[in-house]
């Protein structure tokens, strides 16, 4: 009856508006000299992201009101000049340069307008950071001053000893300002992020074991300042928490123009939810058909010690890299292997697994072909992409389409290339994970109308995930939803990214056909590569020098 009741209610919610206004007052264009060149867009670039960084106060960056506002006519002046750029005469390369500056830029603007998460998402001041990120920069909106604990080596050396007390002195004056800040009444948001500031005292106490720590005492003393402005914040949030009473979606067609104006995915607030729908069916129907076929086949059973797993993951590493290698799938660098190996992964007991452990313990292939992630975070360290505009993290997780979608895609593209012939059991799990993807996404595009609560958005997260799996650990499900409530389009990026890394693949391989060049497959993931962590759709332009589909983004279709 459940399942039956929400299917009910996906068809009434599908036909409900929940929009909010998104029309702003027009302003006076700054007068900007115009430019054909594309060394003024790299200068425009610098500039852009200079400003982008906000200035100090009392010790930490302003998220104040009035800063805002004072800075405002700047950020039009640089916009302008953006528009004052020709590009029509460039390559393709340099105009998705160009449109990689302008998604930004919109993406500024909409975090002033309509997302603010320096009012509505307490979250947005989690300052400690005790691990890097599979994607390019951290997911979901992050201030600009975090402590990121992971790039420190203990015992420290003095330089590195003056960056860490220097990232937490940040925190106490970034604590004072959030309380000035936070005026938001985004209930859901706001309930949600009381947790992660809870969970940031903690995480900072542990800084006190590091090695040689407890022996320098201004380091402790700066430890325990930070602890105790974070349990004062979290105290705050607490107490200001009933009487946040409001939405914290941004409503749909808030939704549609961040997702093509800023993440430059051509897909609306509706288009979405159809592409989940649809995907979440064919997952599960696959599933079955899965399950049907391999009747006859013994079950996968579960790593059930720590040697076990380890030497279930030895094997699932060395099946991996011998199949991208041999099976001609893309060029494997020399960094690929090491990357992957650091993140291998651990026994982890039954009882507290969540739901990408337990596929972990049945095989790990389908995670670490996800972790294709870490082989891309390699690229960037090792190789910088030539252009300096792509070369670091985009902004607002602008990457989403592209790592995400890429990451998530190639879980089925290597299981069709063969991954799993050696036993077919595991596909079953390629499509678990499909279907769980789709599930959180679509609860979380509901979630963004405000046609669910952010409880009941993990509902569809929960019960459409086949074999109850997402049922056995709280944490992941609570984590998951909130994120993509901080961030619109990330929960949905994994489906849709994967959408269109299918379209880019079959608008290359019809290229390919109709110059009558044949379609190689190692080719293509290796050109996708040397683009870099650019949005799908940009990809996609470069991959086919076919723009139609980010200039219909352009014209507002």
């Amino acid at each position: 009856m459940l399942r039956k009741s929400y299917f009910m209610l996906f068809a009434a919610l599908f036909v409900l508006t929940a929009c909010e206004e998104t029309d702003t007052p027009k302003e006076e264009t700054p007068a900007v000299t115009s430019s054909d060149r594309y060394d003024d867009l790299v200068t425009l670039f610098k500039d852009w992201r200079s400003f982008e960084t906000p200035p100090m106060r009392d010790g930490a960056p302003d998220y104040t009101a009035a800063t805002f506002d004072q800075r405002w006519p700047e950020f039009k002046t640089l916009q302008a000049r953006l528009q004052a750029i020709d590009y029509k005469a460039w390559t393709v390369a340099q105009q998705v340069d160009w449109h990689i500056v302008w998604a930004e830029m919109n993406g500024f603007d909409f975090n002033h307008r309509v997302l603010k998460p320096w009012v509505r998402d307490p979250a947005f001041y989690k300052s400690l950071w005790e691990y890097r990120s599979d994607v390019p920069a951290h997911e979901g909106p992050t201030h600009h001053a975090t402590t990121e604990i992971w790039t420190y080596e203990f015992s420290l050396s003095e330089p590195e000893r003056e960056r860490l007390l220097g990232d937490l002195k940040v925190i106490p004056a970034l604590n004072t300002q959030a309380q000035q800040n936070l005026t938001g009444n985004a209930k859901d948001l706001w309930v949600a992020g009381i947790r992660d500031i809870k969970n940031q005292a903690s995480a900072l106490a542990k800084i006190l074991d590091r090695e040689g720590v407890n022996k320098d005492e201004e380091l402790v003393n700066h430890v325990q300042q930070a602890i105790v402005s974070t349990e004062e914040l979290a105290t705050w949030l607490t107490e200001q928490a009933p009487s946040k009473t409001g939405p914290s979606g941004i409503g749909k067609e808030n939704y549609t123009w961040y997702m093509k104006n800023v993440h430059l995915v051509p897909l609306s607030w509706e288009d979405e939810v159809m592409i989940l729908k649809r995907e979440l069916a064919r997952a599960w129907a696959s599933l079955k058909l899965e399950e049907h076929r391999n009747r006859a086949l013994p079950e996968l059973i579960p790593a059930d010690s720590p040697a076990a797993y380890d030497a279930m993951a030895e094997r699932s590493a060395q099946s991996l890299m011998k199949f991208l290698e041999e099976d001609d799938i893309v060029t494997v660098k020399e960094y690929f292997e090491p990357a992957l190996r650091e993140h291998l992964g651990a026994f982890v007991p039954a009882e507290t697994r969540n739901f990408f452990w337990i596929t972990a313990h049945l095989d790990q292939r389908p995670l670490y072909s996800h972790f294709y992630h870490w082989f891309e975070l390699a690229r960037m360290d090792t190789e910088p992409h030539a252009s300096e505009i792509r070369r670091g993290p985009l902004l607002y997780n602008i990457f989403d389409s592209r790592n995400e979608g890429v990451a998530t895609g190639v879980e089925e593209m290597f299981m069709q290339a063969g991954l799993y012939d050696d036993n077919p059991r595991v596909r079953e799990i390629v499509y678990i994970m499909i279907a769980q993807r789709a599930a959180r996404g679509l609860g979380s595009l509901y979630a963004h109308a405000n046609d669910m609560t952010m409880e009941e958005a993990g509902g569809i997260h929960s019960e459409y995930t086949p074999r109850g799996w997402m049922k056995t650990e709280k944490e992941l499900l609570i984590f998951e939803q909130h994120l993509y409530l901080r961030q619109p389009g990330y929960g949905t990026s994994y489906i849709t990214g994967k959408y269109l890394l299918e379209n880019a693949m079959a608008e290359y391989a019809r290229a390919k056909e109709a110059e009558g060049t044949s379609f190689e497959l190692k080719a293509f993931f290796d050109e996708l590569n040397s683009i870099g962590n650019i949005p799908m759709s940009l990809g996609e332009w470069q991959l086919t020098g076919e723009g139609g589909t980010v200039a219909k983004i352009r014209a507002g279709d």
